[in-house]
């Protein structure tokens, strides 16, 4: 996911031997500097020196970094440079994460010899970490496909790094928890070779420190692998966990109160909601290709987690605040606020690109026809005269799905977004959010009797960010005329209602 493209100017500053060298403090007021040096390989690397400044919790509150896949630990390699990109970013946090949480593929790995294996742990921990001090930062790690593909890399992982011992009998070092306060956090193994190796997961271990934890304020879950497709990447055990653990998996998280599931593995940036739990994705700390190309990039996050919940800013490697994400959203607004909508043409309420912080909710009622309707019903739709309608909302197919269709660009293919089926002779009441800020995952449903919101299927990179919404608006038919795609159904109503952070 990615909102927009950057440049920026870099300096490189030189020491005395005409070694690179860059100086970050902890904090702007304090004048004693850190030197940070990195390989020679790389010491031509240009950057800026100038702090950025972290998002702050609340006091009793977490202040943390979330980034993972660097595939490095190879000296002299394309990915020591980009590594060591993103490390610069995080090193000019001010003030500095409190820790750090990187969920798999530190090294390029998926070799069959151990001493080598070993090697590149040394090269990635020796060097390339050298300028982290991880007495006062600590940094914990999952699995991932890189780095525990069997049992030799499994021992290996241990060995190198130490993790705590509490976790299942056969994957002590592999999965683990920690306690930090009201903060727990647990790291499952996805791949675990005992289990039949990537994609294959343990649950019940998972549960029952989920149970044993529950005074627990904030919990946290990460491991490598997705559990939803992100970006329209998808496939059981390649792209994300076996599909057959999916559902038992995230239930878990659901009714221990999980904030969000933590996970890296597809090279991009994603955040999505299921059920009121989390989906991060943060695979961008330096494997230089990107899913996909031209919309993702580098990246770390720097998160901020208190009492009012989630907030966190997605840097790229220039320290450019690309995206962001406050969750959960506030409350849209008083019933004063809301408007409701005729069915037919009215002027839009809302016209443009939506700004950060910004979103749109609707609250739509009604009665499906008595029979099956498989053509598109239009329950609401934004149009103009000069282009098909880049935002549709209705019910498609035999099975009267709800559908939302988006036009990005003219002459390109709409993206689609799918949430469940609306069976025939049924009232329906149900509301529909539009979040900018969470990209393709932020077309956000829920039923009107229930409080948390579940992210719309979709296979986009992109979501809602882009689009100007036209000035017209119609309700139970399309932008053609009442003959165009009406609702087949009665009683619709929709309701609408503007929101900012």
């Amino acid at each position: 996911m990615a909102l927009h493209g950057c440049s920026h100017a870099v300096v490189i500053a030189l020491s005395a031997e005409g070694r690179s060298q860059r100086w970050i403090a902890h904090d702007p007021a304090v004048k004693k500097m850190r030197p940070m040096k990195f390989p020679s390989e790389i010491e031509t690397l240009a950057m800026t020196d100038e702090p950025i400044k972290a998002l702050l919790p609340k006091p009793g509150g977490h202040q943390f970094v979330m980034y993972g896949d660097s595939c490095s630990g190879v000296p002299g390699a394309l990915h020591e440079r980009t590594f060591a990109e993103v490390n610069a970013v995080v090193n000019r946090l001010s003030p500095y994460p409190e820790f750090i949480l990187f969920p798999g593929d530190e090294i390029i790995g998926l070799i069959p010899d151990p001493t080598a294996l070993r090697d590149q742990w040394k090269h990635f921990f020796d060097v390339e970490m050298a300028w982290l001090d991880r007495q006062k930062t600590p940094m914990w790690h999952t699995t991932g496909n890189h780095t525990a593909y069997d049992r030799m890399s499994e021992d290996i992982f241990r060995e190198v790094l130490q993790l705590p011992d509490n976790g299942p009998k056969d994957q002590k070092g592999l999965s683990y928890w920690v306690r930090r306060g009201d903060l727990l956090m647990v790291f499952v193994h996805t791949l675990w070779s005992g289990l039949g190796g990537e994609g294959h997961v343990e649950t019940e271990w998972l549960e029952a420190v989920l149970k044993q934890h529950a005074d627990a304020k904030y919990k946290i879950v990460l491991g490598h692998h997705p559990v939803f497709p992100v970006n329209g990447f998808s496939g059981t055990y390649q792209r994300e966990i076996g599909h057959e653990y999916a559902e038992t998996f995230w239930n878990i998280l659901v009714d221990a109160g999980v904030f969000a599931y933590l996970c890296s593995h597809i090279l991009a940036y994603d955040v999505q909601v299921h059920h009121g739990v989390l989906q991060i994705c943060t695979a961008g700390a330096g494997t230089a290709h990107r899913m996909p190309e031209g919309v993702e990039y580098l990246h770390c996050i720097q998160a901020a987690l208190d009492e009012n919940g989630l907030r966190y800013q997605v840097l790229d490697t220039g320290g450019v605040v690309r995206e962001q994400l406050q969750w959960p959203p506030k409350s849209i607004g008083t019933p004063a606020e809301w408007r409701r909508l005729g069915v037919g043409k009215s002027d839009a309420l809302f016209a443009g690109l939506m700004g950060t912080g910004h979103s749109i909710e609707l609250h739509v009622t009604g009665r499906t026809a008595l029979e099956p309707w498989a053509p598109e019903q239009t329950l609401f739709t934004a149009h103009s005269p000069e282009a098909i309608a880049p935002i549709w909302l209705g019910l498609r197919g035999p099975n009267q799905t709800l559908t939302l269709i988006v036009g990005k660009q003219p002459g390109r293919s709409p993206s689609y977004w799918f949430g469940p089926d609306l069976p025939a002779n049924h009232d329906f009441d149900f509301h529909v959010a539009f979040y900018p800020e969470m990209g393709p995952g932020g077309i956000l449903y829920r039923a009107h009797r229930e409080t948390a919101w579940t992210s719309l299927k979709a296979a986009a990179a992109t979501g809602i960010e882009s689009v100007r919404w036209p000035n017209s608006w119609n309700v139970g038919y399309g932008q053609h005329g009442s003959a165009d795609r009406p609702f087949k159904g009665h009683g619709l109503t929709v309701n609408v209602c503007m929101g900012s952070s």
